[in-house]
């Protein structure tokens, strides 16, 4: 299996190169740089691996939420690689790679990811991992304001990404006893992108480039950055 996913869906962008097991990234903080960095990073993990764009098995994508602008160059420049080397698109959930890594880095398995959209509203998420160790949806993903996100069920909740910083005070409430924590916050980052990616190609998902457009959640994008 040869993947090769990307993410320009927040602060940072990621390329990450899957190949037979091993995972390769690359990872730099740099808004607004996102346009300029994306395709040579991509460039230089197939090079340093010894391969070609077209010897890939699919490519991927953090399909968002997110930064509009960033999701929408993923799914751009993602959409125009998939075109010139024929390959399949699989579009992954930015807050599905952030309860990954979550996981990665902490082992905690009841995830409940928050980006903050701006507006005075949360993209929201919770997450639970299964025994493949992969994060799946436990509700539909949502954007709205921090005292509205659901409440999930169970306990031993941990909350994770850039959103618990910025309205903690807020969704703590909403969760109660439930929450267990909030973690360091987390981003999306194409590694893990990269393992979701993979589990979906096995069964099937995949999609024709054309098809591989962003998830943005909400109507009014044009506020958003």
């Amino acid at each position: 299996m040869k993947l090769l996913a990307i993410d320009t869906s927040g602060e940072t962008c990621s390329a990450a190169l899957l190949q037979d097991g091993t995972l390769t990234q690359r990872l730099e903080t740099a808004p607004r740089r996102h346009a300029e960095l994306i395709l040579p990073m991509m460039q230089q993990l197939v090079d340093e691996a010894g391969l070609r764009l077209a010897d890939l098995d699919a490519l991927a994508f953090a399909r968002g939420p997110g930064s509009f602008t960033g999701v929408r160059i993923a799914a751009s420049v993602i959409q125009g690689v998939a075109f010139g080397v024929d390959q399949p698109v699989i579009p992954v959930s930015t807050l599905a790679a952030i309860a990954q890594g979550a996981y990665r880095r902490s082992g905690q398995t009841r995830l409940l990811v928050a980006l903050d959209a701006r507006m005075d509203e949360v993209y929201w998420g919770a997450f639970e991992i299964n025994a493949a160790g992969l994060a799946e949806a436990r509700d539909s993903e949502r954007v709205c304001a921090p005292e509205a996100v659901p409440a999930p069920e169970g306990d031993g909740w941990y909350g994770v990404g850039p959103g618990w910083t910025a309205y903690e005070s807020r969704l703590r409430p909403r969760i109660g006893t439930a929450l267990a924590g909030v973690l360091e916050e987390g981003v999306c980052e194409a590694r893990d992108l990269a393992v979701l990616a993979e589990a979906e190609h096995r069964l099937g998902h995949e999609v024709v480039p054309e098809l591989a457009i962003p998830v943005y959640l909400r109507d009014q994008v044009t506020r958003k950055g």
